[in-house]
Formats: C-alpha cells, sequence, structure tokens
C-alpha cells in the first residue's frame, strides 16, 4: 500500500509547503512588521473606539447602559477565548487566514450593530466583533512577528504592534466622532466595516505555515506547551496579573465618554481624553519595548501597575475638569498597551516562540475575563447607583494587586530550553 509520503498528493503538499516556508524565508523582516502593524492597528482601534457608541446607541434603542456594556463584555470574553484559538492556528499554519478572518468577523459585527434594535441584537453583534479581534488583533500576530526577529529585538518587534494601535487609536477617535457627527450612528458603522476591510489584501503578505526549525523546541506538541505552562508558576503569576490590565483598558475605554458627559463636560473632553491615551500610548510602549534591554520586564510592569492605581484615584480626588481629565488620561496612556509587548515577550522568554501565539493567547484570555468584568460590573454598578465612583476605587485596588503579583515573578527561560541551548 503507497504511503502518504509517497503518493502524488503527498509530494503536492510537501512541495506546496517548501513553497510557502521558501517565501517566509526571503520575505524582508519589514515588510511581515508592517504588515502586522496595520492589521492590528486598525483592528484594535477601531475596537476600541465603540466607547462613542454607548451614549447614541442606547439612546436611540432607548435602552439602559448595561446591554451596551454587556455585549462590550461578551465581544472581550469571546476574543479571549478565541485568541487561544487563533492562536493555534497562527503558530500551526501562519497568520495570514487568521487575519483575514478575523477582518471579516470585525466587518460583520459592525454591520449587525446598525441592524440591532434590542440588547440581544448586540450581543449576538459582540460575539462576532470578539472573533474579529481573535484574528487580527495582537494575539493573533504576536508570534509571526516574534518569529521574524531575533530573540533579543523581540520586546522591541512586539512593541511595535501596541505603537501601531496606538497611532490608530489617536486617528480612530476623531474619524469616528466625525463620522457619528456627519452621518449618524447606523451610517457611520457602515463607514466603520469598509475601512477596516482595507487590510485584506495585507493578510496575504502573512499567508504561509510559519518556518520549521530543526530543535527540540518544535518538537513539543501542543499538549506539552500547556501543560509545561501550566507547571511554571511565573507563567501564571503574569496571567493573573494581565486580568487586572484588562480590566482597566475595557472599562476606560467603553465608559469614559459616557462619565465625562455625566460631570456636565462636552462630548469633545472624551474624544481629546482618549486621543490623549492613544498619542501617549505610542511612546509608552516604545519605552516599554526599550525597557527590556536594561530592566527585568516584571519590575517594569509592576511599575505600569501602581502608576495605574495612583491616577485612578487620582480621579477621586482631583476636580473633574477638562484639564485633569485629559492629563489623567495621557498619564494613563503611557501605561496602555505597554504591558502587551512586556508581557508577551515574558512568554517568549519562558517557552520559546514555537507556539507563542497560543500561549499568548492563553494570557490574553484572563486579560478578556477582566475586561468582561470590568464592562459587566461597570454597566451594572452604574445602572444602579448613577455613578462610576465604586468603579474607580476597585480599578484602583486591583491595579495595586497587579503590581504586587508581578514582582515575584521569575525572568528565566524553562528547564528545557535551558538544556537545548546547553547541547
Amino acid at each position: 500500500m503507497t504511503g502518504e509520503g509517497n503518493s502524488p498528493g503527498g509530494a503536492n503538499e510537501r512541495q506546496g509547503n517548501q513553497t510557502n516556508m521558501n517565501a517566509i524565508r526571503t520575505r524582508p523582516v519589514w515588510v511581515t512588521i508592517t504588515a502586522a502593524c496595520l492589521i492590528t492597528g486598525l483592528a484594535m482601534s477601531l475596537r476600541q473606539v465603540l466607547g462613542l457608541y454607548l451614549r447614541p446607541v442606547t439612546m436611540d434603542l432607548n435602552i439602559g447602559r448595561e446591554p451596551f456594556s454587556d455585549a462590550m463584555a461578551l465581544a472581550n470574553l469571546v476574543w479571549g477565548f478565541g485568541a487561544i484559538l487563533f492562536g493555534y492556528w497562527s503558530d500551526k499554519y501562519g497568520a495570514g487566514r487568521a487575519a483575514a478572518t478575523g477582518v471579516l468577523c470585525s466587518m460583520a459585527g459592525f454591520y449587525l450593530i446598525t441592524r440591532a434594535s434590542t440588547g440581544t441584537g448586540l450581543l449576538v453583534a459582540g460575539v462576532l466583533l470578539g472573533l474579529g479581534s481573535s484574528g487580527s488583533g495582537v494575539t493573533a500576530l504576536v508570534g509571526a512577528v516574534s518569529r521574524a526577529v531575533p530573540p533579543h529585538q523581540r520586546t522591541a518587534a512586539i512593541a511595535s504592534l501596541g505603537m501601531a494601535t496606538g497611532i490608530a487609536t489617536f486617528l480612530a477617535y476623531p474619524y469616528v466622532h466625525v463620522l457619528i457627527e456627519s452621518f449618524g450612528w447606523r451610517t457611520s458603522l457602515l463607514i466603520v466595516a469598509g475601512t477596516i476591510s482595507l487590510t485584506l489584501p495585507l493578510t496575504v503578505v502573512l499567508a504561509g505555515r510559519p518556518q520549521v526549525a530543526v530543535t527540540t523546541q518544535r518538537a513539543q506538541t501542543m499538549t506539552e506547551a500547556f501543560r509545561e505552562a501550566f507547571a511554571t508558576p511565573s507563567f501564571w503569576l503574569l496571567t493573573f496579573g494581565f486580568f487586572v490590565c484588562g480590566f482597566h483598558v475595557a472599562f476606560y475605554s467603553v465608559h469614559l465618554p459616557a462619565f465625562v458627559q455625566d460631570q456636565g463636560l462636552g462630548v469633545w473632553v472624551g474624544v481629546w481624553s482618549l486621543m490623549a491615551v492613544g498619542v501617549a500610548n505610542i511612546i509608552g510602549t516604545w519605552l516599554a519595548g526599550q525597557s527590556g534591554r536594561f530592566f527585568q520586564k516584571r519590575t517594569v510592569l509592576s511599575t505600569i501597575y501602581f502608576a495605574r492605581a495612583a491616577l485612578f484615584i487620582g480621579l477621586l480626588v482631583l476636580p473633574i475638569t477638562p484639564v485633569t481629565i485629559i492629563a489623567t488620561s495621557a498619564l494613563l496612556g503611557l501605561f496602555w498597551l505597554s504591558t502587551i509587548p512586556l508581557t508577551s515577550s515574558l512568554v517568549g522568554t519562558f517557552f520559546g516562540t514555537a507556539w507563542m501565539s497560543m500561549l499568548f493567547g492563553f494570557v490574553f484570555l484572563s486579560h478578556q475575563l477582566g475586561s468582561f468584568l470590568g464592562l459587566i460590573l461597570a454597566g451594572r454598578l452604574y445602572d444602579v447607583t448613577h455613578s462610576y465612583a465604586l468603579m474607580w476605587w476597585i480599578s484602583a485596588g486591583l491595579g495595586l494587586a497587579a503590581g504586587l503579583l508581578n514582582l515575584p515573578i521569575k525572568e528565566r527561560p524553562v528547564p528545557r530550553l535551558l538544556a537545548a541551548a546547553a547541547e
């Protein structure tokens, strides 16, 4: 009986895989990183601006803030679980198809919001938006970027994804704000869906299976990778800390525009505040990417979480004016997505890059569970108390906890990698 390896089909498959590998091997690093940055930047920035739709959507549909917040919470939860699936897909078969699927799901999610008439319709849209972020967000592409550069450049390369998101977010807030003001929220979402479709051709650049290195690292199976990670205490400390990051980012980005209007401030304050987050995030993420060369990543992560806690307390004790809101947002932006290059790079330090997207996807699931809880609590507590005060206190307390959790992390490779390096 002829085996698959000797069959014409097997030969064709080997030839196809070899062609893909040759394409990946000869592709310039800057091309891979640029394509990944553009895809991630648009995908994540256009998701982050959905907070601008909270008031117009809920007022038009005559529903409370809780259903909209729940839909965004569900999107973040689906994103978290989907990050593991799409991360596996990206590590095993390449990031191109995963990214293209994510873009299509995002387009469908934006469209379904325009068709929603109840909170249930928003939940369905949230599922698709979550899948979209899973495929085209940073979690699915971090492995492709990490494998494109040497280990000493990994943190900086991953930081470029966060910087691209910061730049895109800075542009996305005024862009979407003008669309809403000019065309209304429904038509503006259709234009947003069309905008994100521009990244589809870029997914071709990321097509092809990841190049297989002849080392004991790549011989590891998916099950073995998870077993090794789950047996590493530092992995769990990193994961629990990243939960808090998700809580902070989701709550602030979705509810800040409504919060400032509740204080009697104009819509523009929320827009400019989130733009300030985006601009400062570019600087903060770049600094985080460079910091790994001079400081332990765990120390920088703890500093980030402690600083967030202080800023949230500031919103409780300082007078609420346009200046304090925008200034606080700018400072918070320095510590916004700066956690991503440090956290994902630590995953690479622990376990290598073979299953990096998938394992970071698991860490990111914790981030999205935090996002889910933050949005559920924010919507529920606001509808009950008509205030965000308790949420600011909770956010500050969680920031302190995350800072403490990151301090004991041991920043070194697992024994498997140390043994392979000694061979």
